[in-house]
This record gives structure tokens, sequence and C-alpha cells, in this order.
């Protein structure tokens, strides 16, 4: 009698789909190459401020922007709130310098799935985006 071999293939994940905001190239260039050590992350649009993401939104459909606090022209608050009323199901990653915790509270009040400092990017990124992939929120360690 023949062996029989059985291969059970995993369907592989989509990888996360990611738009990034803002205003400092050089930022972005770094966010990216954070991004691209995961094969599950795919940034598939940038912009440099909240009315350039407002704009490239309409185009694409990211399953999760993050986005700067302090932006030209539209912060990322005002942003996070307008993407959060059109399209609440999208997830939103707030990245910024600010540790006051009022810029949390205002971010949470919003309805974005997580806040992440800039300092600590390099470390938690990826936690936070499978923490908010999951469905949880997430908040920087420095400000719990």
């Amino acid at each position: 009698m023949e062996d029989l071999i059985f291969v059970f293939v995993m369907p592989s994940r989509e990888p996360i789909k990611i738009i990034l905001a803002d205003d400092h190239a050089m930022v972005r260039r770094g966010i990216k190459k954070i991004l691209l050590e995961n094969q599950g992350l795919l940034v598939i649009e940038e912009a440099g401020d909240g009315v350039e993401l407002l704009e490239k939104l309409k185009n694409i459909t990211p399953d999760l922007a993050i986005v700067d606090i302090s932006m030209p022209r539209m912060g990322g608050l005002e942003a996070a709130a307008r993407i959060k009323k059109h399209c609440p199901t999208m997830k939103i990653l707030i990245l910024t310098m600010h540790r006051d915790k009022e810029f949390l509270e205002r971010a949470m009040d919003i309805g974005v799935d997580g806040y992440i400092l800039k300092e600590e990017m390099d470390i938690d990124l990826h936690q936070a985006i499978e923490d908010i992939s999951a469905g949880k929120t997430y908040t920087s360690p420095l400000l719990r």
C-alpha cells in the first residue's frame, strides 16, 4: 500500500496596506525602512500633509494610515477626524513627538486606533501595527 502524504498550505495573509502622512520626507523614509522589515506590510502611498492625505484617500483604500500630528495646511488630528467620519473602519495610528496627554486624549476621542511617539517608533512600531490589526488600541509605553 502506498503512503499518502498530505500537504496543507495555509493561505498567505494579504499584506497590510499603509499610507504614511508626515511633512518630513526623511521621516517618511525612516518609517518606510522600518516597515519594510516586515514582509506583511506594504506602503502604498505617502502624503506630506493632511490635505494631501485626504486627497489621496479618494483614490486608494489602505488598511492603515500612519499620521503625524504636526503637519502644515491640515494637522493629523483634523485629518484623522475626517477619515473616521467618512471611513470609520480605516485604522489610524498617530505618530508624534508630543508627550502631552492632552494630544493623546484628543486623538482617542476622535477614535484613532493607536498613538505612538516618534522616539519609540524604531522599537515599537511593529507591535503597534500588530495590536491595531488585531482590533486592539495601542498607546506608547511612555504614555501609559
